[in-house]
């Protein structure tokens, strides 16, 4: 994927994210400069991680909340409107174990069935990454800090705090991945 895949992906974000969601557009920013930062770590996938990370929180623009669940409607709008490549969309379907999360919202089967998980780990451990090593204003964070942000915010009861602290181990096990993987890379 090209650096014209990356252009367009922010063209769609900040078209549907900036001026409705602002913050949400702060942390879609930050997402996209750590997946600049893992570059090398991926290689060849470079590009379509970066559009995957700049087009993750799509789903929350308030005119494509069908369902209410982020990365399912933003999954069908990138297929429905852009005809969006397949392994993008699986990645913005179930970015930051979202199966969990569609567990919790009674969307398991629905997410499951139309957006397999893209069976590339490196890929998928690095938009987890990029998602949760960023906070919701486009700062750096660790995972950890990221996850007790996220329970903060929703509350631990809510079906996004029990789906984060769900996730958590996960999470975490793919952030570390990415941070050894960044480690190994020479400087």
């Amino acid at each position: 994927m090209d650096d014209l895949f990356g252009e367009w992906a922010m063209e769609v974000a900040e078209a549907e994210l900036s001026s409705p969601l602002p913050r949400r557009w702060a942390h879609t920013q930050g997402v996209a400069e750590r997946a600049v930062e893992v570059r090398e770590v991926l290689g060849v996938d470079a590009g379509l991680l970066l559009a995957a990370a700049t087009l993750h929180d799509v789903g929350y623009a308030p005119r494509l909340a069908v369902t209410g669940f982020h990365p399912l409607d933003g999954a069908r709008f990138l297929r429905d409107e852009h005809g969006a490549d397949r392994r993008l969309v699986q990645l913005v379907a179930n970015h930051s174990f979202a199966l969990l999360e569609a567990e919790e919202r009674g969307l398991r089967e629905e997410l499951a069935t139309e957006f397999p998980l893209l069976e590339e780990p490196l890929l998928v451990d690095a938009l987890v990454y990029c998602d949760m090593t960023t906070t919701p204003d486009g700062g750096r964070t660790t995972a950890q800090e990221r996850v007790l942000e996220i329970v903060s915010r929703y509350g631990a009861d809510s079906v996004v705090g029990r789906f984060v602290r769900r996730a958590a181990p996960e999470i975490f096990s793919s952030t570390e991945r990415i941070e050894a993987a960044l480690a190994a890379q020479p400087r």
